[in-house]
């Protein structure tokens, strides 16, 4: 899969972060044009893991890693997320008068197919959920996307030239806001707001 299939971040260990997880997904598959419907059920699935990845005991630093890829020729959605808390998920058969506990249930219910794997590097581990999208598009060879959203292999309109990303890390900007700095193949780095509006353009459409 290209960048422009493959788009990753990370949130801090903050009840905050489900709702930025839900506005960052709804920005994307927006911009990928996925139905409401399968819209909602996304939101849900992400919701869900978001948040059990943030009731797994870890250290306060760790933060959680989401990443959100399409399949156009298969279409599918394929939504993970990343702790680094021991253990394996499982689906629970809450008895009926717990309010809780129903998280994966819903999952697997909304999911074609979900499970848990081993983070390749690092510690902790990765949920994944697979949705059907069969109305999953190609996105535009230039857009506009918030900057936490830019991707490694991306061209990015900087300067009044294309530079390449190399690299994406999330920082602390001055006064401890947050920040994104992109490193490029050529010339400084770019450090700048989350959401600042940056025109970018995929690796396969440059020219």
């Amino acid at each position: 899969m290209t960048s422009s299939n493959d788009i990753s971040f990370r949130l801090p260990r903050s009840r905050r972060s489900v709702p930025r997880a839900r506005a960052l997904l709804h920005s994307v598959l927006g911009d990928w044009g996925v139905d409401q419907e399968t819209l909602g059920s996304a939101e849900l699935v992400l919701s869900e893991l978001v948040t059990n990845a943030l009731r797994v005991p870890a250290p306060g630093d760790r933060q959680v890693g989401v990443r959100i890829i399409r399949s156009v020729a298969d279409g599918l959605l394929r939504l993970e997320v990343s702790d680094a808390g021991g253990g394996r998920p499982e689906v629970r058969e809450p008895r009926e008068d717990e309010t809780g506990g129903r998280g994966l249930l819903l999952v697997a219910a909304l999911a074609q197919r979900w499970g848990c794997e081993e983070r390749p590097a690092g510690i902790g581990k990765t949920v994944f959920a697979e949705l059907k999208a069969p109305d999953i598009v190609v996105g535009p060879a230039v857009r506009e996307v918030a900057a936490v959203l830019v991707g490694a292999d991306q061209e990015v309109r900087v300067w009044g030239q294309w530079r390449t990303v190399t690299r994406v890390r999330c920082d602390q900007g001055g006064g401890g806001a947050p920040a994104v700095l992109l490193e490029f193949d050529e010339g400084p780095s770019l450090r700048v707001h989350p959401s600042e509006p940056l025109t970018v353009r995929t690796g396969e459409h440059a020219g």
